[in-house]
């Protein structure tokens, strides 16, 4: 199977133009709708040009649009922040706008049933989470509810497939698998640098030596943006109870605007690599 000839990706962050990117690159033409339009279109840019220096065929970027969600998209991918009220804002007004597109959230732990509740047709909403940075990360998670057409979960897979990736299919649930999992060795991990354990380098060090990890937990959490870990965090907490309680230490960095990468200071100083 091949992916949709037309898609949207509300979003031209991070994980907005890398899954712009990997659609481009699997033959697709797309529209990124980013109030930021001219940094989305360099973020896909940039990493076209690190995909074509390493193979990839020429020209993706002249399939690249930069507008609101067509009318004649097949798929629309969500990849706006993890903000509930935010992410039901966009997928009703993409619904509104192509009514015969699949839409997806790339949540990597609300509800996929809750944010469809508000749609006219709530079976119309999947979850693609997609891992950072998406274009080298080989995993996504296909997230399913009761109403999920077994027809629709199909084509996910077929479309995942498609871009070269691994899909898994999750029920919905808090967290899926990833996050939970995740989420959960990242808090203990800032735990132990709270209690003077060891310094997050060789917290990091440990996993990726000792389990194979390909990145460490604190390392991690760094890339990911410890403002999206707490948020999840907090959600987590809520939802399944206190084990996904955040360390002080995390809710600190958070407040000092110390959220990782983004900012070029989170356990990492992160300056040459912003």
């Amino acid at each position: 199977m091949s992916v949709p000839s037309q898609v949207a990706v509300i979003g031209g962050g991070r994980m907005g133009a890398g899954i712009a990117q990997v659609f481009l690159l699997a033959g697709a033409s797309v529209t990124v709708q980013e109030p930021r339009a001219e940094a989305a279109r360099a973020a896909v840019a940039r990493g076209l040009a690190i995909a074509e220096s390493k193979g990839a065929a020429p020209g993706a970027l002249d399939r690249l649009t930069l507008g609101p969600v067509p009318a004649e998209a097949e798929l629309v991918v969500e990849a706006v922040p993890e903000d509930p009220k935010l992410k039901v804002e966009v997928l009703s007004e993409a619904e509104r706008r192509a009514p015969g597109a699949v839409l997806a959230s790339n949540t990597s732990s609300l509800s996929i049933g809750e944010l469809a509740a508000v749609l006219e047709r709530p079976g119309r909403l999947i979850g693609l989470h997609f891992f950072n940075p998406v274009p080298v990360q080989r995993l996504v998670e296909i997230v399913v509810t009761p109403e999920t057409p077994a027809e629709l979960l199909q084509r996910a897979k077929g479309w995942v497939g498609a871009l070269g990736k691994t899909g898994i299919v999750v029920r919905d649930s808090p967290g899926f698998a990833s996050s939970r999992l995740g989420v959960l060795l990242g808090l203990e991990a800032m735990r132990m640098v709270e209690e003077g354990v060891a310094a997050p380098e060789d917290i990091d060090t440990a996993m990726e030596l000792g389990y194979r990890h390909p990145m460490g937990p604190i390392r991690l959490g760094d890339l990911v943006g410890l403002d999206v870990r707490l948020a999840i965090a907090d959600y987590l907490r809520d939802r399944l109870g206190p084990r996904f309680e955040a360390p002080e230490i995390l809710r600190e960095k958070v407040a000092k605007g110390e959220l990782g990468r983004k900012t070029g200071k989170g356990f990492y100083t992160w300056e040459e690599e912003r």
